[in-house]
């Protein structure tokens, strides 16, 4: 269970970094729509997920001990980014690699809809975060395609990856 995670939560990070290293840095502030994030902000949130991640992981929200407040800002360097990203990724894959399946198959406390607590395996969560990692990643080969960068294969083909 937790080496199919691990497996599967290597290969997703190893397409989200060509996507991101794809991206063109002088177009960071790309805003398709002002109810979007701008490219940077996009790029911030997998570092975001993994930091939630660890809080739930570690129940806080059980605890009383909420993620609040405003998260801090992107840092300008693309680099910095990048390599806080991996930092984080690194971080949380180890927080999973050295669980029990015990520990795997217990409960954590996180929102199941608007305004609503409710129970989730510690499994499921990561194989929920993961999910919303793939979501993000979409939007941001979109925006990547929108700055006129090259979008990589991530499943197969892309215009710019053809596998002929």
């Amino acid at each position: 269970m937790k080496q199919q995670f691990l497996d599967v939560y290597d290969e997703e990070h190893a397409r989200t970094m060509r996507v991101l290293h794809a991206y063109p840095e002088d177009k960071l502030d790309l805003r398709p729509h002002p109810k979007l994030k701008t490219a940077r902000e996009l790029a911030w949130v997998f570092v975001l997920e993994r930091y939630l991640g660890t809080a739930v992981w570690n129940d806080e929200y059980a605890k009383g001990r909420t993620v609040s407040g405003k998260p801090p800002a992107a840092p300008e360097d693309w680099k910095d980014l990048l390599s806080a990203l991996e930092k984080s990724n690194k971080d949380f894959r180890s927080l999973v690699e050295s669980a029990s399946d015990d520990t795997l198959r217990e409960n954590v406390h996180f929102f199941t809809g608007p305004k609503t607590m409710g129970e989730i395996s510690r499994i499921n969560w990561v194989w929920f975060l993961l999910h919303d990692q793939i979501h993000h990643r979409g939007q941001l080969s979109v925006y990547l395609r929108m700055a006129d960068g090259k979008v990589p294969a991530i499943y197969g083909p892309s215009a710019d990856e053809p596998w002929t």
